[in-house]
Parts: C-alpha cells; structure tokens; sequence
C-alpha cells in the first residue's frame, strides 16, 4: 500500500489557497493613493514644474548681489550673457533679478487668494450644506450676490483707490472675491454627505455642528477640497497678473505681471527685447498651466473611474 502524502505537502493544498498565499495583501485607502499618485505623469509633472519654479523664487533672490531687484546693474538692453543670464531692461536693469523676485510675488499672492477664498468658501459651503433651511436660504442668498458682482471691475476701484498697494494686500481683496463658485461646489457635496450613517450617527451622540462639519464631513471631502484650493491658488494668480499688466500691480515690488506691463510700457517688443518680456510670460503661464496639469492628474487618482491603470 503506498503511504499517504504527509499534512501539508503542497501536491494536497487546493490551487486556491495556493493562490491566494501568492496574493499581496490588500492597500488600504492612503497606499492606494499614493500607488497611483507616483504612476500618474500628469501629477508628476504638474508637482515637478511647481517645485522648481517654487525653489527658484525663494532661493533665487538670496543668490543676487543686489537684492533691489530694480537697480541699475548692466548696461542698457543688453541681450543675455554670462552676467545677466537674461539680459538688461533698457534701463540696465537685471531681468533675471526681477525674475527670480516676481516668481516670489506670484506664489505669495497665489497662496493668500488662494488660501483666504478656500476657507470662505468652505466655511459658507459647509454651513449651508450642513445645515439647510433658513441658514442654506440665506448663505446661498449671499454667495450669489458676491457671484454676479463684476470682481474684476471691483478690484479695479478697490486698487485704483488705494495709495500703497503690496502683495498681501492685493491677494486679500482677491480671496475676498473669487470664493463663491467653490463655496456653491462644496455645498453641494456637503449636501450630499449629511445624510449618511456616519453623520447621522454622530448626531445622535450629540456631537455639535462644527465638529460634525470638520471632523466627519470634511475629511471625506479631503480629496476635492485639495483640488479646490489648486484652482482657487491658480485663478488668484491670473488675476493679480491681469491686475499687474494694467498698471494696478504692487507699487512697492516687482511681479511678473508688473514685468510685462514694464515692458508693453517701454515698447520692448517693438524694440526687439525679448528677453525682456518672454521670461515673466512663459513663468505665468508654467506656473498656472503646471496647477492645471496637477489638479486633473489628482482628479485620474482619486477618481477611480478615471485611472488608467
């Protein structure tokens, strides 16, 4: 009689189980994320663009021998060389020097819209969702009135009143009035989240509204709130360049959008400066087209519906 194949010899385990061992465990929510994230190029590229444009703007400055980006430095219009990577403005002025200083201005004033019409938003975005009734009536009430005020043409009054104007303060009046279309966008998510179980449950243990609102409704919008302020960070750039270029930018600085305006001013394209003017346009549109690109790779990994693989 042949003897029996000892317990556990893998000729008498199912093919399943076998299977199954050879199976990776499972990931959980945030490795998941992060396993798309670093095999999406959209968001690789979006980050990688963003962070050398960031890095040049805060080292940069520090690098310079003159740190008035608006000194006299070079002879006049002076293409570029080993001394002016970018050449000179027709005043001698550095223009790699205003570079580096208007890539500051413009993530700065992106960070402050950005970040004040971000909180705005979801703070007149939770409440009305979360709440409803007379509070949704009235915030809504409110949000579509500062959504069918020209911004742009208040912002025009507002910097075209004010003596000095600065970074902090043109990124405050603009988070001031660029929230309310994310405001109406998270309402509507908010809405659509109180009715779960999770927030029905800690209403009946008696939790308060804001601890509702920031500890079981917010986090699940983590995701859409991230690609918010990209948009939010991105518009408020755009306009303080459009601000800039009519000649209502900071007046104690330099910006890329004062830059362009500068050289429209002092017919540099007719002139033949190019480099006078091609460097603050091509930063602007990298750092916003760089925002753009990174948000909708975020959108591909946290909508599994649009993952590729």
């Amino acid at each position: 009689m042949n003897a029996m194949p000892p317990p556990g010899d893998p000729a008498t385990e199912p093919a399943a189980v076998t299977e199954a061992a050879q199976q990776s465990p499972p990931l959980t929510p945030t490795r998941e994320t992060l396993h798309y994230a670093v095999r999406n190029p959209k968001l690789l590229i979006g980050l990688a663009v963003v962070a050398v444009l960031l890095l040049t703007g805060l080292v940069g400055p520090l690098l310079l021998d003159d740190a008035d980006p608006n000194a006299y430095s070079g002879p006049q219009a002076a293409p570029p060389d080993g001394e002016h990577w970018f050449g000179t403005t027709s005043f001698g002025q550095d223009v790699f020097g205003q570079f580096v200083h208007g890539l500051r201005a413009t993530f700065l004033v992106g960070v402050i819209g950005g970040g004040i019409a971000a909180m705005i938003a979801m703070l007149v975005g939770f409440f009305a969702g979360y709440r409803g009734g007379w509070v949704d009536e009235v915030l809504t009430m409110f949000t579509n009135i500062v959504l069918v005020i020209p911004s742009l043409a208040v912002l025009l009054i507002v910097n075209a009143y004010l003596g000095v104007r600065s970074v902090p303060v043109q990124g405050l009046f603009i988070g001031l009035t660029s929230w309310p279309w994310a405001a109406r966008a998270i309402r509507a998510q908010t809405f659509s989240l109180r009715t779960r179980d999770f927030v029905d449950l800690a209403r009946l243990s008696g939790s308060r509204t804001w601890k509702i609102i920031f500890r079981e409704i917010a986090p699940n919008m983590s995701s859409y709130l991230f690609m918010t302020f990209i948009l939010l960070f991105g518009g408020s750039i755009l306009i303080a360049s459009s601000l800039d270029f009519i000649g209502l930018g900071p007046t104690d600085g330099v910006s890329l959008g004062l830059m362009l305006q500068s050289a429209q001013q002092w017919s540099a394209l007719q002139l033949g400066l190019w480099w006078w003017f091609v460097p603050p346009g091509v930063g602007i549109t990298a750092v916003v087209g760089a925002l753009y690109v990174a948000n909708v790779g975020l959108d591909e990994v946290f909508n599994p519906k649009l993952r590729e693989s």
